[in-house]
């Protein structure tokens, strides 16, 4: 029996293994038919999937699939370091219970005009949990072949062994003074009980869930017994950006302002929106947004996630005097993209209409967004469309990773969110 389980041990690590050479990327969609992808806290759509090791805290799944049929979906859990590179580990090192779980709760949609199967699930269950601390990277996937991916979403289970206590202020180099926002933390070690703690520490800063301008490789500036302190001048800075637009398309029928017109066709609703131009050159001014996020609601209807209809909606951006960017892509940007920089979401510039334009299936529900220009030289260099404000309310999220010494998985042991402003102004000032 125990040479068995030795085999089936070696045989999962080598699974495992080659898997990791073909990992996929966090928050992807791979088919498309799969649409609205959420994964959030049991309850809770605008906060991130974060759940507490040895908890009854679980997060929902939920996702459509635009077939409209039956399929036999699963799930995994992989574990991985903190920059989302998947651990070279076996599954049973940080999995207790099965490693890949059927989804067995699905409906069709019903009153909506376009059809599809709902399929949801709660997760981790008895069936499966984890057993470590630090990022998971959930996979879905077809008829219980992992190859045949569908998506993958980012899971945190945090062990709070390091208190946070952070605000945001101005940043005093002038370049930024008036633009950006800088966040200082002090970060406090006690609970570790380990002497050498802070030189095994990763410390990542996100603004509003982006994952793609994360701050990473933060050092203290000071050392304090236990406590470390985040406050170096170069460190921690994000622009500000401005408050991100909004869509309401919560029923399809009662227009909000920013509908220009619909079609209501006998199978399918299209919906144009009102052209949108860049907001750097007016006066900032404060309303209340959702830093991105998105709420899946339906007026009509008991529960929007098999009731709520699909339209086709189109988006347009004008640039000044109607003149292309030149040397720049414009994509539209926020959880509604999935925060991605895909060829789907990219703007194509409409010359007679002197207009960039793109069209998205969305869901009904409430939105935010933005756009943002990539430098088709260098794609690493975003710049926000709307300008920055220092005095932009902002949401960040603060995670602390530790890996003791010979340890091979990086511990997420600190995990804050905080927001930049508590005021909440009617005007900037």
């Amino acid at each position: 029996m125990k040479s068995l389980k030795n085999i089936i041990r070696c045989i999962s690590i080598l699974l495992i293994g080659v898997s990791n050479l073909n990992a996929q990327t966090p928050d992807s969609i791979y088919l498309d038919n799969i649409k609205t992808v959420r994964l959030y806290p049991t309850g809770n759509q605008l906060a991130m999937p974060v759940i507490n090791l040895n908890s009854s805290q679980q997060v929902e799944l939920h996702f459509d699939d635009l077939d409209g049929d039956t399929k036999y979906y699963y799930y995994t859990l992989q574990l991985c370091n903190s920059d989302w590179q998947v651990e070279d580990l076996s599954a049973f090192d940080y999995l207790k219970g099965f490693t890949q779980i059927r989804i067995n709760t699905s409906r069709y949609s019903s009153v909506a005009l376009t059809r599809y199967t709902h399929y949801q699930a709660t997760i981790p269950d008895n069936n499966m949990f984890p057993t470590k601390s630090g990022n998971y990277l959930l996979k879905v996937f077809l008829n219980g072949d992992a190859s045949k991916v569908a998506f993958t979403k980012r899971l945190m289970v945090v062990d709070n062994k390091a208190s946070i206590l952070a605000k945001v202020t101005q940043p005093f180099a002038p370049e930024f003074f008036r633009t950006h926002q800088k966040v200082q933390f002090t970060v406090d070690l006690k609970a570790l009980n380990d002497l050498n703690a802070s030189q095994q520490l990763k410390v990542v800063v996100l603004q509003n869930y982006r994952w793609d301008i994360a701050a990473k490789n933060m050092k203290p500036a000071f050392v304090r017994g236990s406590n470390l302190e985040y406050n170096s001048e170069n460190s921690g800075i994000f622009p500000g950006g401005k408050e991100w637009r909004w869509l309401d398309l919560r029923d399809f029928h009662l227009q909000s302002d920013r509908v220009a017109t619909a079609d209501y066709n006998k199978n399918s609703t299209d919906i144009f929106l009102r052209p949108d131009g860049p907001l750097d050159k007016i006066r900032y001014v404060y309303y209340a947004d959702l830093d991105g996020l998105s709420m899946i609601e339906a007026i009509r209807g008991v529960n929007p996630y098999w009731e709520a209809d699909y339209a086709s909606v189109y988006f347009s951006f004008v640039p000044p005097n109607g003149n292309a960017y030149p040397n720049k892509d414009i994509y539209l940007y926020g959880q509604l993209s999935n925060y991605g920089f895909t060829d789907s979401i990219r703007m194509n510039f409409n010359s007679q209409k002197q207009a960039y334009e793109t069209r998205i299936l969305m869901k009904q529900g409430y939105y935010d967004y933005t756009y943002i220009a990539v430098d088709k030289n260098n794609p690493a260099v975003k710049n926000e469309m709307d300008g920055n404000n220092y005095e932009t309310e902002n949401n960040y999220t603060i995670l602390i990773y530790y890996r003791p010494f010979a340890g091979r998985s990086d511990q997420l042991i600190g995990f804050s969110t905080f927001n930049s402003r508590t005021d909440r102004p009617g005007i900037g000032y």
